[in-house]
């Protein structure tokens, strides 16, 4: 199996928890026993350490800015408790400000638990390193304005030309990438037409697409059990924008799947109910409607009262 995992794909690593890294440690046995054979290029390896800090300071960020007021009023003074939570809270601000600390010095040894899964993916790879004509074909295939590519930068026509040029003909090619660049303009959940009927008439082959790593991992290697909340991030995303009664019901379709949302997820999907006239209108389908009584009914503790009054008059 010839597998390409782009860029974007790669820096999500950051944002998986531990437990879905170790599972990730399943794809490396299996580069290692040769059933997957990954691709890299030299323009994968250097756009991801051209943003991994990018990618890591927002989380860093956000774990900085973890504070708690420690300004109480004076009517506190009189009880003993008051002594006892400053205290804790001191033990905290030492705890948090040593953990920063730590997570910096692996950030910058690139020590990171992320860090070493794709230290191991780079290591085991297969690197296509592109010659002069293979960089003279990516400029050609920007100037025509053939996919990928934009914003006239080179890196995905050096990524596909690349591909093109140094994988082995007669296998096919397993692809995984969130980026828009390589999409169908009809449906972005499909590989795009024209590098599709290009691959095929080059290689006599199939590509076949993932947007994310979890949705590669359940179907062909079904053992590598990657946590949900990421999809269900993107499919609500996808409900969020979407402009169809079509969309709408593809996002919901898959969306059912699921049964346990956060309080963040719950308010998205309401709101998304509430403002998105694609996905108000699409309330008058059986199934849209079952699965969002379905929402407002498990989770109304997560709902502030206006939402779960417009959301019930909605549904009602």
């Amino acid at each position: 199996m010839q597998l390409f995992i782009d860029t974007n794909i790669l820096l999500s690593f950051y944002s998986l928890n531990q437990d879905d890294l170790d599972e990730l440690n399943k794809i490396i046995e299996a580069i290692e026993s040769n059933q997957i054979t990954l691709l890299l290029t030299d323009q994968i390896i250097n756009e991801f350490y051209r943003n991994r800090e990018q990618r890591i300071d927002g989380a860093i960020k956000a774990l900085r800015a973890q504070t708690f007021n420690t300004q109480f009023p004076q009517l506190c003074e009189d009880y003993p408790e008051i002594d006892i939570l400053r205290n804790a809270l001191k033990h905290h601000e030492q705890a948090h400000a040593a953990l920063v600390a730590k997570i910096l010095v692996d950030i910058k040894a690139k020590t990171l638990k992320a860090d070493r899964i794709i230290q191991s993916l780079f290591r085991l790879g297969k690197q296509l390193t592109p010659d002069l004509t293979t960089i003279e074909q990516a400029k050609l295939r920007m100037s025509v304005g053939n996919p990928p590519g934009k914003n006239n930068s080179l890196g995905d026509a050096i990524n596909w030309e690349s591909l093109l040029n140094e994988t082995l003909a007669g296998e096919d090619l397993y692809f995984i990438t969130g980026d828009k660049d390589y999409c169908s303009a009809l449906n972005d959940d499909d590989f795009s037409d024209f590098l599709l009927t290009e691959w095929y008439n080059r290689k006599q082959t199939q590509i076949y697409f993932y947007k994310r790593l979890s949705s590669f991992c359940k179907e062909q290697f079904p053992e590598i059990t990657l946590a949900s909340a990421r999809d269900k991030d993107f499919l609500i995303r996808d409900l969020v924008t979407s402009q169809s009664i079509a969309n709408t019901q593809t996002a919901i379709a898959k969306l059912s799947h699921y049964n346990e949302f956060t309080a963040a997820q719950v308010n998205s999907i309401v709101g998304a109910a509430l403002s998105n006239r694609q996905v108000g209108w699409s309330i008058e389908d059986d199934k849209v409607k079952s699965f969002l009584r379905s929402i407002v009914t498990n989770n109304q503790q997560y709902l502030d009262p206006a939402s779960l009054s417009a959301i019930e008059g909605l549904l009602n």
